[in-house]
């Protein structure tokens, strides 16, 4: 028997490591980038937020934001430090009830480090205490932050949150959210979901708003300003609030007789969609003239007045609804999928055209091959996987769409439909990729569909006149007479134009 003999230095250090947990020995700073091939700083690694509860204070005269966010996550491995996507002035910061320490690094990131490490598998509260002038922070050389005339818009993509609360900003991460917002008496709050109560107190009108399903970090929003607000019930029994900027002159009008048709077109799209997957509709539109695009913030889209301009357009309201279905209740897995997303709410208008009268689906895809010769960089751009500096680009929409009837020849009506029906309670509050589509179609449809997607959705050139023969795209040689819906559909080309 061999018995080692420790100093007392030794003896110390191997009593001091045996009284340290395992998982705190083995822990490690979570990834500062959640693994998006596209934008690798976004979003975070190491934890999955369940919840989010936001307590606001916002003043429009100086666009002054204070704010305290709590997070409810739960650990994925074991951390010693994580971090969150946040560009405003942090002054405290707890973990699970503890104070953390933290500092910044990066664009946009936000450090963390708990007091003590954090094992896999915990269930971690995060209290985050902050304020700020979101209209003076930039990242990447940008702010997503709106201002208007009377108060402050967040309503962008792909990112959006860090300008008003700090998140794990990606739709991998999605949670529900409860949003409380303290504005001066006059203004008006207007968020997701639906509206719980109002209170008032010493000059200050505080608004709480719930989203009770999953939701991505891009699709919350915020409007604070002075709004006339309309409600209503949709023929299907679904609430509906939209609101208007009092300040939005010519454009008000036109606006009204678009927006105001939201219950409507939501409950025709269920005919192709299947049931609508929230409690709430609505929609809302700002004096933001600085930009013309819109975007489906989830239950309540955001229009640019710009939408507008020429008047009315219920094509832009179909586009954003059809998001409800197609990126809010089932998301990118990665934005390099955003075909999913933006060739179905595309496909979704051209359905629109045909149910108004004013050409057939099959009648705009004719026209959309047709009119874009072999040689224009339309045809260049792969709507499977654009790359990021392509992922709003017009090719993603129109040949995104063009896709979708491809699919549509090639597997027939019934299958189709099923298809469409189908795939967003297939993957219901979660994400998939375009991988997964694929899977999905040739599951329903009981056919291989690898040729048919590489084709019109991977290949960098316009499909050869056979290719587009046997998806029976264009099979009359010419340029077909313009579908009298396109002036409206192309009005719309910029909805999501950063």
């Amino acid at each position: 028997m061999h018995r080692r003999i420790l100093a007392p230095g030794a003896l110390a250090a191997a009593s001091l490591l045996l009284a340290i947990p395992a998982s705190a020995a083995s822990s490690a700073p979570g990834a500062p980038g959640i693994g998006d091939p596209y934008y690798p700083a976004y979003g975070n690694g190491g934890y999955d937020v369940s919840h989010y509860d936001l307590r606001l204070r916002y003043q429009p005269a100086t666009d002054r934001l204070e704010g305290t966010t709590t997070l409810l996550a739960r650990t994925t491995e074991d951390l010693s430090r994580f971090n969150l996507d946040f560009l405003l002035d942090v002054s405290e910061v707890r973990v699970n009830g503890a104070k953390a320490s933290f500092t910044t690094s990066g664009e946009h990131e936000l450090e963390i480090t708990p007091k003590t490490p954090l094992a896999k598998g915990t269930a971690v509260t995060v209290v985050v205490r902050y304020s700020g002038v979101p209209s003076t922070k930039e990242a990447y050389g940008f702010n997503a932050w709106l201002r208007t005339p009377d108060g402050g818009v967040a309503a962008g993509e792909p990112e959006g949150a860090w300008w008003w609360f700090p998140s794990n900003d990606h739709p991998l991460d999605k949670a529900t959210f409860d949003v409380s917002v303290q504005v001066p008496d006059g203004h008006q709050a207007i968020s997701n979901g639906t509206l719980q109560s109002t209170s008032s107190r010493a000059g200050w009108t505080r608004y709480n708003w719930r989203s009770n399903k999953p939701q991505t970090t891009y699709l919350a929003t915020l409007a604070v300003g002075r709004f006339d607000v309309t409600t209503g019930t949709s023929e299907s029994g679904i609430p509906v609030i939209n609101a208007y900027s009092k300040d939005l002159g010519d454009s008000d009008g036109a606006a009204r007789a678009s927006v105001e048709r939201t219950g409507e077109v939501a409950d025709w799209l269920t005919e192709y969609f299947g049931p609508y997957p929230y409690n709430a509709l609505g929609g809302y539109v700002p004096n933001t003239p600085q930009v013309g695009y819109a975007l489906e913030t989830q239950t309540r889209p955001f229009y640019s007045p710009r939408q507008f301009a020429n008047g009315s357009n219920v094509s832009v309201v179909v586009h954003e609804l059809a998001h409800q279905w197609y990126g809010d209740e089932v998301s990118v897995e990665h934005w390099k999928d955003i075909w999913i997303n933006e060739g179905f709410a595309r496909y979704a208008q051209w359905l629109w055209s045909e149910h108004e009268g004013e050409g057939t689906t099959q009648e705009i895809a004719d026209y959309v091959y047709a009119s874009r010769p072999a040689d224009d960089p339309f045809w260049t751009v792969k709507p499977g996987d654009p790359g990021p500096e392509n992922q709003f680009h017009i090719s993603v929409y129109d040949r995104g769409a063009l896709a979708v009837q491809a699919l549509r020849n090639e597997v027939g009506d019934a299958a189709f439909f099923a298809i469409l029906k189908g795939w967003p309670t297939e993957y219901a509050h979660g994400n998939a990729s375009v991988g997964d589509f694929q899977r999905y179609a040739e599951e329903v449809s009981g056919q291989p569909l690898a040729g048919l997607f590489d084709t019109w959705l991977f290949q960098p050139v316009k499909p050869a006149a056979p290719a587009a023969r046997s998806a029976s795209i264009a099979a009359v040689p010419g340029v077909p007479e313009q579908p009298k819906s396109w002036k409206k559909i192309a009005a719309t080309n910029d909805v999501h134009e950063h």
